[in-house]
């Protein structure tokens, strides 16, 4: 990933950020958007390059797709091609998630093995277990995942795990299938309710997001709708831990705090005062941190896989140590070592991190190796001593919408290179 970011030390964020709808949410909103019969539009769409990547996507499948300041407009009735584009769905691990609408729309489908954030294995057969469940004749090979024509049938479905990928592809192949769908331990995430008010404004039958059980009645026509998504937690989240570590005075807004109350109540701990209304949240950071004692990744409503190596970059500057525990993904520590060339006192070991804070951190060349990992790499940017040049700007870019603009209008001496 080419390109990066210049971060100068030093400066307090102080100010107000607005956040713009969740990647996470608009990913399977586009892609259900195939499944309709006319016209969506997806208001407050963040120009990151996943979401431009599943509009790629979208157009290689036929449909026209057109941008218009925040919102996003797609018009499904032209696509004519049940097979994904390779090079885009081999970037975007999101791209999983058509394989249930294009079932949907056509009957079959065809796709390469999604890419995206190299963090260890993000295996797809809860996706697949859940497709071959409602009827879908699923093959197989040479890197290639091949959806036979079939006709789609509702079925009770138990997730082994509540996989948020595999709950929101069954539910948007459900929408079109034949009877009802019953998905029993899905996923309970914000972007999983959000899909099935989605779904259900294009006239679908979807109830129990949230719960332990949801069902999906099929119909046969969605049709199309304006629909804004909820705003994006993680980003929240990482604005928010950036004014704590910058001993900042932050107000996020435009968001739910219920969305991000393990995010917060893990700030509380480090000392930080946060004031909540129903649409944002205020942080003011003491000149010190407390370290948080642990932290445990768990599916919502734990604390998020996502905001984890943000944490964890904060955890090396606040006073004590800190015990953290990936319980997601095996392979999320990779901004660690990059980390301990800026001074941080870091152990590894298996899923544990045991970080020490130290007094300063110290500016390097670092590199992003994954999405959240790069973030939490400019977050110590922020308090480093000097200058911090975090590359692979691309990664980055996949989930935060110009952030050297939304940390410089708090204060940041920050550029993009």
């Amino acid at each position: 990933m080419t390109g990066g970011f210049v971060v100068e030390g030093g400066r307090r964020l102080c100010g107000d950020v607005t956040v713009k709808g969740a990647k996470n949410a608009v990913l399977p909103l586009l892609a259900a958007a195939l499944m309709a019969e006319d016209e969506v539009v997806l208001e407050g769409c963040p120009r990151l390059m996943d979401v431009e990547n599943m509009a790629g996507i979208l157009r290689g499948l036929g449909c026209r797709v057109r941008r218009q300041g925040d919102c996003l407009t797609v018009d499904p009735r032209s696509a004519d091609c049940f097979e994904m584009p390779e090079r885009l769905s081999g970037e975007l691990r999101s791209s999983i998630f058509l394989l249930g609408p294009i079932l949907g729309r056509f009957g079959q489908a065809v796709c390469s093995y999604p890419g995206g954030c190299e963090i260890g294995l993000r295996p797809i057969d809860l996706h697949l277990s859940g497709l071959r469940a409602l009827n879908a004749s699923i093959e197989e090979a040479h890197g290639r995942i091949n959806c036979l024509p079939s006709v789609l049938i509702g079925a009770p479905i138990h997730l082994d795990y509540p996989s948020v990928g595999a709950t929101e592809n069954i539910m948007m192949a459900a929408a079109k299938a034949r009877g009802v769908t019953t998905i029993t331990n899905p996923a309970k995430e914000p972007e999983i309710a959000d899909l099935q008010d989605f779904l259900n404004a294009m006239g679908a039958r979807v109830s129990g997001a949230g719960s332990d059980h949801i069902t999906i009645e099929g119909v046969k026509r969605l049709g199309g709708t304006v629909y804004r998504p909820i705003t994006d937690r993680i980003a929240a989240g990482t604005y928010l831990a950036a004014a704590a570590m910058t001993a900042g005075d932050v107000t996020v807004k435009n968001i739910q705090p219920r969305h991000i109350a393990a995010i917060t109540a893990k700030l509380t701990e480090t000392g930080c005062r946060l004031d909540s209304t129903e649409t944002s949240v205020r942080l003011r950071a003491p000149a010190r941190l407390r370290a948080p004692q642990r932290l445990e990744t768990l599916p919502y409503p734990g604390f998020p896989t996502d905001m984890q190596a943000q944490m964890f970059a904060l955890a090396c500057i606040a006073k004590g140590t800190t015990i953290i525990q990936e319980n997601v993904f095996e392979s999320r520590y990779r901004h660690a070592a990059e980390l301990t060339r800026m001074g941080a006192d870091v152990t590894i070991r298996d899923r544990l991190a045991i970080i020490t804070g130290v007094d300063e951190l110290t500016g390097a060349e670092v590199q992003a190796g994954d999405l959240r990992g790069g973030a939490a790499l400019v977050l110590a940017g922020l308090v480093a001593q000097g200058t911090t040049t975090v590359q692979g700007a691309g990664y980055i870019d996949r989930g935060y919408e110009r952030l050297e603009e939304v940390l410089g209008s708090l204060g940041a001496n920050i550029r993009k290179f």
